[in-house]
């Protein structure tokens, strides 16, 4: 795996840093691949229960690294291009670089300080929550570049922002402060130091049930797409298969003992 992302997991968290510091994190193959490669495999270990993603150095990640991607026949080569797709699924190689955090059964807390740019901002966007410095900057830069967002960017934003915000942010390319993200609801709440409070809440949430916590984010993530109907099907049926389960029980015998429960992985 590329040294290009750090990844250190500690009593179920998993602490993945993106470590290209001297280009502020900047995209180019090797991370694209590294992100892509991280996310297939903390989507496989049943140990984790949560996630926080961040940028070492100044940066969470200034996005794509244009002098690295000056030839055309390497952004739109076939397989192993980033248009080419992951495993014959819907998303692109660069999509899947931001869509490996939303898909995975687990919590994902970003950490953003300095610039979230372009691809950058979109892999932050994939994240379930935001943790933000004041002073951070987002911007959807790609038109500046006479481009699309087009690494989950069209998705994520209508999940996050009224469709007016979105196709404003996406056709000036302004660049926002990390209030105003929360203000407009990029962000989830600005703090002074994002990536303590990220592995605060990741410990947290590390602490509950895994079974629960992992059928909540596939109801929330679902809510989105679903009809009403369904979700509330899907609901109904997660809650009944949680109901009198092993890590539901203890989560009750905990409670009423007073002691930090001891839950199962799933396998």
């Amino acid at each position: 795996m590329s040294d290009r992302v750090e990844v250190t997991i500690t009593d179920g968290v998993a602490d993945v840093r993106l470590n290209r510091p001297d280009k502020l994190n900047a995209l180019d193959l090797a991370m694209f691949e590294a992100l892509i490669d991280v996310g297939a495999d903390l989507a496989g270990r049943s140990g984790v229960r949560a996630v926080v993603l961040s940028g070492e150095g100044r940066a969470f990640c200034a996005g794509l690294d244009f002098a690295s991607f000056m030839s055309a026949q390497e952004t739109k080569g076939k397989g192993g291009g980033l248009l080419g797709r992951v495993n014959n699924g819907p998303a692109t190689r660069a999509q899947q670089a931001a869509y490996a955090w939303t898909s995975l059964p687990v919590p994902v807390i970003a950490a953003v300080h300095g610039v979230a740019y372009g691809g950058g901002c979109q892999i932050a966007l994939g994240a379930d929550v935001r943790f933000v410095a004041a002073d951070a900057k987002f911007s959807i830069m790609e038109i500046r570049w006479g481009l699309i967002p087009d690494m989950t960017g069209t998705q994520t934003l209508r999940n996050l922002v009224r469709q007016d915000v979105a196709k404003e942010l996406t056709y000036s390319g302004r660049i926002v402060s990390g209030t105003e993200a929360v203000e407009i609801g990029l962000a989830t709440r600005v703090v002074d130091d994002p990536r303590t409070s990220a592995l605060a809440l990741a410990n947290e949430i590390a602490s509950k049930s895994p079974d629960a916590i992992r059928a909540a984010k596939r109801l929330l993530n679902d809510a989105y797409v679903n009809d009403p109907a369904d979700g509330l099907r899907e609901e109904a049926r997660a809650q009944g298969a949680l109901l009198g389960s092993t890590n539901q029980a203890e989560a009750v015998r905990a409670n009423f003992e007073k002691r930090a429960p001891r839950f199962t992985d799933p396998e």
